[in-house]
């Protein structure tokens, strides 16, 4: 846990290892079989030991400090080209969408801080990968609400799927619904908002293992 609890998304973890001794997290010999483990797999099977870590699961995520702030994202004018330079100069692999509050003056190529600011939308990395190279050249200069709105569905029709919606959840929400939330969407974070869809923070995964994680060494 410590070391998805620190931001690593995935990690190959030796099945056949005969290590002693080993220090943090690091390896201290090779094995010639590995597995590759992700956050979502430990988080999948925390979720099946709910009944021992009721203690924690029950509690808000306000209670457990857990939520991240600030977030930033962009507007629902921002180009996709403009999104993509925005994640990659931030090190983000996701941004909410934010709902521009002035269209004509507002700066749509930079990212802009969503906190009390209503959330319609998600922009990641995995969409991006998830579109033809020829097609997503075609939607560089198309807005992000378009290209969210019209590929993505287009694709989850052709999977026979509904179009996804956006994962969100309050600060009084239980961490454990936040959990089932995550799983069940099978996304990385959820944003916080409160009851006018106004933007407080982001859980990631990372967060909730962390938290767990401290809460099990106590």
């Amino acid at each position: 846990m410590e070391v998805f609890s620190k931001g690593i998304h995935r990690a190959l973890v030796p099945l056949d290892s005969n290590m002693e001794n080993v220090a943090g997290v690091e390896l201290v010999e090779s094995a010639s079989t590995y597995r590759m483990v992700t956050q979502m797999d430990l988080i999948k099977f925390l979720k099946g030991h709910e009944p021992e870590l009721k203690h924690i699961l029950n509690q808000t995520v306000h209670e457990l400090s857990v939520v991240v702030e600030p977030v930033f994202g962009v507007t629902n004018h921002t180009k996709v080209i403009d999104a993509i330079k925005s994640m990659r100069a931030g090190s983000l692999n996701a941004v909410p969408i934010i709902e521009s509050t002035n269209p004509t003056t507002e700066d749509h190529s930079l990212l802009v801080n969503g906190k009390g600011r209503k959330v319609i939308g998600t922009f990641s990395a995995t969409d991006l990968r998830g579109c033809p190279v020829s097609q997503l050249q075609s939607f560089l200069p198309a807005s992000v609400m378009e290209y969210t709105t019209s590929l993505l569905s287009v694709s989850a029709n052709m999977a026979g799927s509904s179009p996804r919606e956006l994962v969100i959840c309050y600060g009084e929400s239980r961490l454990g619904e936040v959990v089932d939330k995550l799983v069940a969407n099978h996304v990385h974070r959820v944003w916080v908002v409160d009851r006018n869809w106004l933007l407080d923070g982001l859980v990631s995964l990372t967060d909730i293992i962390r938290v767990i994680r401290s809460s099990l060494l106590e």
